[in-house]
């Protein structure tokens, strides 16, 4: 999907706002953060499979959601880096999208779940801490994900 420069930043602003919402929504916050955790905002990532401007706006989406982490001081950096890894391994594998949507799920579940085992006592082991985010991940990526890729491409998409 080719944007003109000003469609670009509108298409950021609104990526990065439809995320932070997603993520922050009373009823959804509570699936976004902590040891198990489903974000539904990450089945935006598909975004990057249709274009390299969801990578800045899911990378912004990303760190504004993470304001309002009961961990922010460590979710800023480590959540935001997550996210941008994710997102431009995705990108560069948007030709198997079936392959490009565990990025996310790798991603994730290395870097959110060491920050989890490292930085709060959650009480599991850093592999089961890993598995849990990379198992929330997966069901954001492959259950939601994926079918808003294959509408959008379909539909948006010429």
């Amino acid at each position: 999907m080719k944007l003109s420069k000003t469609k670009a930043v509108v298409f950021v602003g609104m990526v990065a706002a439809v995320y932070a919402a997603l993520s922050l929504m009373p009823g959804l916050s509570v699936l976004s953060f902590g040891p198990v955790q489903l974000r539904i905002a990450e089945a935006m990532s598909a975004l990057a499979l249709l274009t390299p401007w969801a990578i800045p706006g899911l990378t912004i989406g990303c760190f504004l959601a993470n304001l309002g982490s009961p961990m922010m001081v460590v979710d800023l950096p480590f959540g935001t880096l997550a996210t941008l890894i994710a997102t431009l391994l995705t990108y560069l594998l948007r030709k198997k999208p079936a392959l490009a949507m565990l990025m996310p799920v790798i991603a994730n579940g290395v870097i959110i779940g060491a920050t989890i085992s490292f930085y709060t006592d959650a009480g599991f082991s850093l592999i089961i801490n890993m598995a849990l985010v990379a198992a929330g991940e997966a069901v954001a990526c492959y259950v939601f994900g994926l079918p808003l890729y294959r509408i959008l491409k379909k539909n948006f998409t010429k």
